[in-house]
């Protein structure tokens, strides 16, 4: 069997190593967003890559969700006693490691789909694990300066770390994504699909950011397998992370309803076949095969069973 997987950070990477428990002999590649990715320090910082890699690789955090077990915070705590900036953005000792072997790699010309293969070979994550793009894409967001009251980009960083989302975003810009395309494999990986999930991550800055880079969208429509998504919305909130704070932006209703309709059914344009929604929720998401499953990750046999319910719901 063969499972293709779009994810963003931490709720992707939970949902993936459910899917890895569910079908541990399938052929799983993972299509990561790398839109959250950073330049700081003169480092190259790609946040949803190696979440996925440090889960599935057993070197997570497990309480924080994000950066390595048993970290050390003396290199952060040496840049902040210089004054170096920005300083609401702590890189850990071992997450360090990380970041200067992808940076060397990268300033040596290795695409980042190589870099990342090559970085995945220490941690065994036990899928394929690929950018979404080999380019470089960032995602900015549209604020009001609270300061001057003049509208500015700031990177999505800067937007979720430093102020905590709590300036209202007014858009989201993708810079770069004119000129990306998908990663080597991305392509293959749709078209020898057996089921593709879009995993229950942020549909804007995540799943969205994706199928943002030209040429990815109609390589997952072409897919001959069933693609079927989770909601990451449950009880009309954000299980994790902003997308309740994304979503207004672009105009969509926070709700299991309103995610599954800015998809849309393949049918008509748009990316579903089924789309999952939680326990007790309900959503009316025409040409899309809607089914009630519990979608609440707390324990990995929730988070397999969550994981099995979307392959049911692909036919394999």
């Amino acid at each position: 069997m063969r499972i293709v997987v779009l994810a963003g950070g931490v709720g992707g990477a939970r949902f993936l190593r459910g899917v890895r428990a569910a079908v541990p002999d399938a052929e799983v590649t993972a299509v990561v967003n790398t839109g959250d990715d950073v330049t700081l320090h003169g480092l190259r910082i790609c946040p949803d890559l190696d979440t996925v890699m440090y889960t599935l690789g057993g070197g997570i955090d497990g309480e924080r969700g994000w950066g390595r077990l048993d970290e050390s915070w003396t290199v952060k705590e040496e840049l902040a006693a210089y004054g170096a900036e920005p300083t609401w953005f702590g890189l850990g000792d071992r997450d360090l490691a990380t970041h200067l072997v992808r940076t060397r790699m990268l300033d040596a010309g290795y695409p980042l789909s190589q870099v990342t293969a090559a970085l995945a070979e220490r941690w065994q994550p036990g899928v394929t694990l690929l950018p979404m793009s080999d380019q470089r894409v960032e995602t900015h967001v549209l604020v009001t300066d609270p300061d001057t009251g003049r509208r500015q980009a700031i990177h999505f960083q800067e937007w979720w770390i430093r102020h905590r989302a709590a300036l209202d975003p007014h858009g989201f810009v993708q810079v770069g994504v004119d000129d990306a395309r998908p990663a080597p494999g991305v392509a293959e990986a749709f078209a020898a699909a057996d089921a593709v999930l879009l995993a229950p991550s942020n549909p804007v800055v995540s799943i969205g950011t994706v199928l943002g880079v030209p040429g990815l969208r109609p390589a997952l429509l072409a897919t001959p397998a069933r693609v079927v998504g989770l909601s990451p919305i449950v009880g009309g909130s954000a299980v994790r992370g902003m997308a309740d704070r994304c979503l207004p932006a672009l105009g969509v209703e926070v709700s299991a309803e309103g995610v599954g309709r800015h998809y849309g059914a393949r049918s008509a344009e748009g990316l579903l076949d089924a789309w999952l929604v939680h326990s007790g929720d309900t959503a009316d998401v025409p040409g899309v095969d809607v089914r009630a499953v519990p979608l609440l990750m707390h324990s990995p046999e929730a988070t397999r069973a969550m994981a099995r319910a979307a392959l049911d719901a692909a036919g394999v």
